[in-house]
């Protein structure tokens, strides 16, 4: 619930989803082993489509209330379960299996089941473990999903133009994500100016001004619930000062590195270690950082992460920050079939003193997604530009302001 009587808009667990797809509230799946396999076993709720019962079923599973849904029989077909029963029967079922002395293990938590299901991280670490590897199928998905955040990315860039504050770039990229689709996997961050070093900035409340900054980081999540992240930095005016400029390139050129090296069989950290590298070199030259380049990757010191604050890699699939309850020794190393982002950045804060003036309260992010081939990678969001040059023309064109 959000607050009082409202709701959010459902959307089902992962684990859930990457069992049986996206579901409707209140279902559950029920894994019974059966010899070296198990045999699955759905609840779902029954939604009365008698009007004279609206007030006993109440407005949740009233279909005068929330619409059509599919019957008990409908959800055995969509859903492919050899099994499919009511949520009435649920309650028996579990004091049957309890009473038999059956082990019975939930992976998320749900107040109303904890009396029967013991919470198991095993199993878990076990789901998040088998999302590390994306089958066609779901490197489809992944694909779709960055082609409609292009097109959310689109929409904002031509609002832009005349746009007075970050929610107007908010909700064009949000319209977008679910005019086409589920909607975001995540809020949206629309950083302009001095926001651009926040984080994970999604109040959105700020003005946009001629000559700063917008770093949008924006995830459309399509009906499979399989999601993109994809971030540019943009400039309001269309054209990148001197300063944006430098500190851009030096931020590109860690993008281009670190997806260089994402191949099987290489470490999952070293696009990490190598966008640090390029950012250091860049820091210097920019006379930020005052020391070599081993002192300033020295483990001991990592005097560049004062201005990088972050890794530059995580999974993506049906969460925008997927496979997170993985054991790190199953990812330590790139296997064909993963997805990841890949996203170097550098924040100058406008307070920092040991920045030079002129580069105070730059941010910028270049964020990818990354699939692992079996001699490469592919980079699904390489559809949206990323060099400089390329991006000047890009808001040229689609603000009908080129030449």
């Amino acid at each position: 619930m959000r607050s009082g009587g409202a709701a959010f808009r459902f959307r089902a667990s992962s684990d859930f989803a990457y069992l049986a797809g996206p579901s409707e509230p209140g279902a559950l799946l029920v894994l019974e082993p059966e010899g070296s396999s198990h045999r699955s076993r759905l609840f779902v709720p029954e939604y009365s489509r008698d009007k004279a019962e609206i007030f006993r079923t109440g407005r949740l599973y009233s279909e005068l209330w929330v619409g059509r849904r599919r019957s008990v029989a409908e959800s055995q077909h969509y859903y492919g379960v050899e099994a499919c029963e009511p949520l009435s029967r649920l309650k028996p079922y579990l004091e049957s299996l309890k009473a038999a002395g059956h082990s019975l293990r939930l992976t998320g938590e749900n107040t109303q089941l904890t009396a029967y299901f013991e919470l198991d991280s095993d199993l878990a670490t076990c789901l998040s473990e088998m999302r590390l590897i994306k089958d066609d199928y779901e490197r489809s998905e992944l694909r779709k999903a960055v082609e409609i955040t292009k097109r959310g990315f689109e929409d904002a860039i031509r609002v832009l133009r005349h746009a007075k504050t970050e929610r107007a770039i908010e909700g064009a990229f949000d319209a977008r994500a679910r005019i086409e689709a589920n909607g975001t996997g995540w809020l949206t961050s629309a950083a302009a100016g001095e926001h651009t070093w926040a984080l994970n900035w999604t109040r959105n409340d700020g003005e946009l001004r001629s000559g700063d900054l917008l770093l949008l980081d924006a995830c459309g999540e399509g009906d499979s619930l399989y999601c993109a992240d994809v971030a540019r930095t943009l400039p309001i005016s269309g054209k990148f000062s001197a300063e944006q400029r430098a500190v851009y390139e030096i931020v590109h050129e860690a993008l281009r590195v670190a997806i260089e090296v994402v191949r099987p069989g290489n470490a999952f950290l070293e696009p990490h270690t190598r966008a640090m590298r390029v950012l250091s070199e860049g820091l210097i030259e920019l006379g930020i950082l005052k020391c070599s380049l081993d002192e300033a990757l020295d483990p001991e010191r990592q005097y560049y992460r004062r201005y990088t604050l972050h890794n530059v890699s995580h999974m993506i699939g049906l969460d925008v920050v997927d496979c997170v309850k993985a054991r790190v020794e199953s990812y330590r190393h790139l296997r064909e079939g993963m997805v990841l982002a890949v996203e170097p950045g550098l924040y100058l804060q406008s307070d920092d003193g040991t920045v030079p003036e002129r580069f105070r309260g730059i941010g910028i992010r270049l964020e990818d997604d990354v699939a692992v081939t079996a001699d490469g990678c592919d980079n699904y969001s390489a559809i949206l530009p990323a060099h400089p040059d390329v991006v000047e023309r890009w808001i040229a064109e689609l603000q009908g302001t080129e030449g």
